[in-house]
């Protein structure tokens, strides 16, 4: 769920209004502005303008669900970000301006932001605000668009239906003006029984192209949580059985039976190499898709199939460290991979992902359990050598637009 490349430059554009996949995203032209300088409150050293909230969001969520307590101006930098409705943007440079007719508002930020919130307790009002205005931004398909206003993809909807989850709402009654449910939503995104390949059918897609559904990982890993009801916060399951293909024929639509279908899906695509993977724009071969790989190990732990996960989670402790190297979402999120199976955070594949979470951001109010040097290499610097160090490798550019969205919310560098 971790890295936005260029989420509000991608939305502004007409490539999501038509729901058109690119096959890049270019970087910023020389010409750009200069990057914001970063808040101290904020995790992340990289420019927040794409991701702020997101990485936040889930930096947070991680601590938290750890037992580690975060920095009072870590929590409020995220409270400050709401703009009067409700919503939450990317990332507001100057948070005391009032959101206008300019704001780009960003639906996925702005569900982090509600579970983030909903964890840490005490921010009721912030939280309904944010549910409210999600609720009143829902497409009459009954899906979520990454902006409003623009087609609804399988991402933003799955994200969207795990935060209202998180805040205690009931997605099927959760309804449009047109009387859509957000799960009809969801389903309309998932490869049936006539999905050409056989191997597509139970995945989900993110918005169709030339008329027909890609199968997306990010989309697929995201809509297992949405169909289970469950935010990124999985608790380890107490049973462990095989994840199986979809059911075909097909009963009636059944979110939780479309959740078990799409986790069938994961566990045969991680079979192959352990990993899923994915075809860079300009690359004519496959390479690691680490993000997702990451995102389909939770899923599969939520949905009750720890082993099939196991293979993938012994190949993120081995092969993650450059991908999560100095980005506060992608160690966010192997911190909630590791608590979904079971795993310890701070001996992950010999790394301490803990410390090297909290050392992206401001102190910690409390050190983690255990641990009594915690704080101080949190504070200082030098730490053990199981801290990921900063690194300056970039993240690959975008996988088309589905996975594009899936760094852009929770992965590679930021």
């Amino acid at each position: 769920m971790n890295v936005r490349r260029s989420a509000a430059a991608l939305a502004a554009s007409a490539v999501l209004c038509v729901g058109a996949a690119p096959a890049a995203l270019a970087a910023p032209s020389p010409s750009a502005s200069p990057a914001p300088v970063v808040p101290s409150g904020l995790f992340g050293k990289k420019d927040p303008t794409y991701d702020g909230v997101w990485r936040q969001s889930f930096a947070l969520l991680a601590q938290h669900t750890v037992g580690v307590k975060p920095a009072p101006q870590a929590v409020d930098w995220l409270v400050g970000q709401q703009c009067a409705n409700g919503g939450f943007a990317s990332f507001r440079a100057d948070a005391g301006a009032a959101c206008d007719a300019t704001t780009v508002f960003d639906t996925n930020a702005t569900s982090v932001a509600v579970q983030a919130l909903k964890a840490l307790g005490g921010h009721d009002a912030v939280v309904k605000k944010a549910v409210d205005w999600l609720k009143s931004v829902q497409n009459e398909d009954g899906g979520w668009a990454f902006v409003p206003g623009t087609p609804s993809e399988g991402n933003s909807t799955s994200v969207v239906i795990g935060a209202l989850a998180v805040a205690g709402e009931k997605p099927a009654e959760v309804r449009s003006k047109a009387g859509k449910s957000a799960y009809d939503g969801l389903l309309a995104f998932q490869l049936g029984c006539a999905a050409e390949p056989a191997a597509d059918r139970g995945a989900f897609g993110y918005q169709p192209a030339d008329g027909k559904l890609p199968a997306n990982a990010d989309a697929t890993a995201a809509a297992v949580l949405a169909g289970l009801g469950k935010g990124a916060v999985v608790d380890p399951a107490g049973t462990d059985t095989p994840a199986t293909p979809l059911t075909c024929p097909a009963g009636a639509a059944d979110p939780v039976a479309a959740a078990q279908g799409a986790a069938g899906h994961l566990a045969e695509a991680l079979k192959k190499d352990g990993h899923l993977t994915a075809v860079t724009p300009g690359a004519d071969q496959p390479t690691a898709d680490t993000g997702n790989t990451a995102d389909a190990v939770i899923a599969l732990a939520a949905a009750g199939h720890k082993q099939s996960a196991a293979g993938a989670l012994e190949w993120l402790k081995t092969n993650s460290a450059d991908w999560a190297k100095d980005s506060p979402a992608a160690l966010g999120t192997l911190v909630l991979a590791a608590h979904a199976t079971g795993s310890d955070p701070r001996s992950f594949g010999g790394t301490d992902l803990v410390s090297a979470l909290n050392a992206t951001g401001p102190a910690p109010q409390t050190a983690q359990a255990g641990n009594k040097d915690e704080k101080k290499k949190d504070e200082g610097g030098s730490g053990s050598q199981n801290v990921w160090w900063i690194v300056g490798a970039g993240a690959a550019a975008g996988m088309g637009i589905g996975v594009l969205l899936s760094g852009r919310r929770k992965k590679n560098q930021l």
